[in-house]
């Protein structure tokens, strides 16, 4: 008898074992891996920030000249780690190969997608702040603003019969 679970898992470990031990290609090899899931290698020269909390980890100094990039989103960084401590340290990450814009890159979710000594990132700093990029105070804390307006305080009766009797 057998089990209609079984060869789906078998093919789906198969297929995790062989990207796990496939062959790293250098990040200037990596635009010939495009739409596949690859492993590709480098060593991190810079690890930079763009607009909105996007991280990126760049592999040549001018970032538009670059063959290849690894971006790390905001919602993604608690994840993936400390990014930070991979400037200038050779990386392999796996991952599928994909072209935004002109830009060969792979998005890193999470720090299982790097491979070597580097696979166990350390988390953040509970003081990095991912969506105030490191610079926000909690401040004071006030209660819910009022829902009404404010201003004169409401009359009482007495005071609006005392009113309409003056006119």
């Amino acid at each position: 008898m057998s089990r209609p679970g079984l060869p789906l898992a078998t093919l789906t470990f198969a297929l995790v074992a062989s990207i796990a031990t496939a062959e790293c290609v250098p990040f200037d090899k990596a635009p010939e891996k495009l739409g596949e899931i690859a492993c590709i290698r480098g060593k991190v020269l810079k690890a930079t920030e763009g607009t909105k909390g996007v991280r990126f980890l760049n592999f040549c100094e001018e970032h538009v000249d670059c063959p290849f990039v690894v971006v790390m989103f905001p919602n993604d960084l608690r994840d993936v780690g400390d990014f930070r401590l991979l400037e200038g340290k050779t990386i392999e990450i796996n991952g599928k190969v994909k072209q935004y814009r002109s830009q060969i890159e792979i998005v890193l979710k999470d720090r299982k997608q790097l491979r070597g000594e580097y696979a166990n990132l350390p988390n953040l700093p509970k003081d990095f702040e991912v969506d105030r990029h490191g610079t926000f105070s909690a401040g004071k804390f006030s209660g819910p603003k009022s829902a009404h307006k404010t201003g004169a305080r409401p009359k009482t009766p007495r005071e609006i019969e005392s009113q309409q009797e003056e006119q």
